[in-house]
């Protein structure tokens, strides 16, 4: 009878944890920016957008803002899933009136990224890469691409259809969380 008593017991804690519910990416993201952050005075953040399944099944990216110390700072982030659990992977950021205001990862995925301040500019690509240009509040915007390739051209392209290559991209190391 004991020993029936264990087995269901066993059975029932082996259910239990099946229906657990798995963490959602944004819940891991706001989770871990916390533990990041936790005791830090004059601290926000904001999610500004999130991607799943960027580059590979069960990876992401996070674009978001803080405000700390340095003022108000805006962040691109790689995340990959692996054995069910979130990994925050590399991070990328800029201050918005920085004079190097874009730049691109060093390691794969190449993401390249940065803030845009001149209204004029509608497209960014990044090799033949589109890249994705966000409203994030007022008069800032802010453009990401992902590449297969380092190195890769980047140029944008003018409200009057004028093409202008960007001279020097600045590939920065990440910053790990």
């Amino acid at each position: 009878m004991k020993r029936q008593i264990a087995i269901g017991f066993f059975l029932f804690i082996l259910l239990l944890s099946g229906c657990a519910k798995e963490q959602t990416f944004e819940e891991f993201f706001h989770q871990k920016i916390k533990e990041i952050h936790v005791g830090e005075k004059n601290y926000s953040y904001s999610l500004i957008d999130t991607k799943l399944n960027v580059v590979s099944e069960d990876d992401a990216i996070a674009v978001f803002k803080e405000q700390n110390e340095r003022g108000e700072q805006i962040f691109i982030a790689y995340f990959k899933k692996q054995d069910n659990q979130w990994e925050w992977k590399h991070t990328r950021g800029s201050e918005w009136d920085t004079p190097v205001k874009w730049s691109a990862m060093h390691q794969p995925p190449y993401i390249y990224s940065g803030p845009i301040s001149d209204n004029s500019i509608t497209e960014v690509f990044v090799g033949k890469e589109p890249g994705i240009i966000m409203e994030v509040e007022n008069d800032k915007r802010f453009w990401y691409a992902i590449s297969p390739i380092q190195d890769n051209e980047v140029f944008y392209i003018r409200e009057d259809g004028t093409r202008e290559k960007i001279e020097e991209v600045e590939h920065e190391k990440n910053i790990n969380n």
